[in-house]
């Protein structure tokens, strides 16, 4: 099978004060391109651990991460944040705008690590946020815009760059079940229409259900789960 991600034995621990706390226990995954996966499990169970470490925020103390064809539990600094940049679009639970910029300067904000010209930024911009439906509220700021529509501008953002991977931590978490439902159904249209492939964190059944792979983690091991797709 080929695989975008690919996780074999890895560990990861945290120490708090003199105790050592592991989170992840030789885990091994394997991910497909184009594959919509939604991580579950209790409050402690390693999941956003899990989620942090595919998406280069944290580093295993043991084992191997390959993403796209690269190790990235051999790269450091600059090098994992490079490779951050280039590959990984992050889908937040409390969106992460900035209160004083338009929707579409907060978009463009990834794509100011790149090479591009103002107006090919101003393109990719446009693009992204058309795909999300907002692209009349381009010039809007957070506070003038509903929770579901930052969490869109919030997806928007992730995609400006066409990374490889989505990355979802509780993206409906703040959200009511419309607009969760709404925000859900958005990211479906992005891994089946335009092949995104999603990882994403949730506390919420329903929201897992969107998913087309469902994997449950519990004291830092994965459990498979129902793999079911909504209509």
């Amino acid at each position: 099978m080929t695989t975008i991600v690919t996780l074999q034995g890895v560990e990861k621990h945290y120490t708090r004060g003199k105790n050592r706390l592991q989170v992840l226990q030789k885990l091994d995954l394997d991910i497909a391109p184009g594959e919509f996966l939604a991580l579950m499990g209790p409050s402690g169970s390693g999941k956003t651990t899990l989620l942090n470490l595919i998406a280069g925020l944290d580093v295993a103390d043991a084992g191997s991460i390959e993403v796209a064809g690269t190790r990235i539990d051999q790269l450091r600094g600059s090098k994992l944040a490079e490779w951050r940049a280039r590959h990984v679009g992050f889908v937040f639970q409390f969106y992460n705008l900035l209160p004083a910029l338009t929707a579409a300067r907060n978009v463009e904000l990834p794509l100011l690590l790149t090479s591009l010209t103002r107006k090919q930024r101003a393109a990719h911009v446009e693009a992204a946020l058309h795909v999300v439906g907002l692209a009349e509220r381009a010039k809007h700021k957070p506070a003038e815009l509903s929770g579901g529509q930052q969490q869109r501008v919030g997806i928007a953002r992730a995609l400006v760059a066409d990374p490889t991977l989505l990355v979802c931590d509780e993206p409906t978490g703040d959200l009511d079940r419309q607009s969760a439902d709404e925000i859900l159904g958005l990211l479906q249209i992005l891994n089946r229409e335009y092949g995104k492939t999603i990882i994403m964190v949730t506390h919420d059944q329903k929201a897992a259900d969107y998913a087309s792979r469902q994997l449950h983690m519990d004291k830092g091991r994965l459990i498979a789960g129902q793999g079911r797709v909504a209509a």
